[in-house]
């Protein structure tokens, strides 16, 4: 299978170094996008304003009813704030409307850092492996 590459549009902004980690976990950008809108676990990330979420691969029950998983896909964004609203006070009904409309029609852009399969269950508060880290820093200096 040939890997796709994922499109900036309205709504999100891939970074090189997002594409390629997903080339080379093999990660699609449905996939990506299915993480950071359905998490299984979301947590304040690493590197300064930034969201890691992740979502188990091949989730099995046990007989008590655990759930447990060998691997898991993570993907660290950052969020940039929508345009602001020309509604500077909110004073009524028509107001609280217009504000509404405008976050549906300007909503915050994502833009995706990277992504990356973790082999086992990750430890809470520390998903971004050395590796990974280490990347990113060489990547943001050039």
């Amino acid at each position: 299978m040939q890997f796709k590459l994922p499109k900036n549009n309205d709504r999100y902004q891939w970074t090189l170094h997002s594409i390629e980690k997903m080339k080379f976990y093999g990660l699609s950008e449905q996939k990506v996008l299915g993480i950071v809108k359905r998490p299984k676990r979301k947590e304040e990330g690493i590197v300064k304003n930034t969201i890691a979420v992740m979502q188990p691969v091949s989730v099995k029950m046990d007989a008590k009813g655990k759930t447990t998983w060998k691997t898991e896909i993570w993907a660290m964004y950052q969020t940039r704030k929508a345009r602001k609203s020309k509604v500077s006070s909110l004073k009524s009904k028509e107001d609280l409307k217009m504000q509404f409309f405008q976050k549906l029609l300007n909503p915050d852009k994502i833009k995706i850092i990277s992504a990356w399969r973790y082999p086992g269950v990750s430890p809470e508060h520390n998903p971004i492996p050395e590796e990974i880290l280490r990347e990113i820093a060489e990547n943001s200096m050039e």
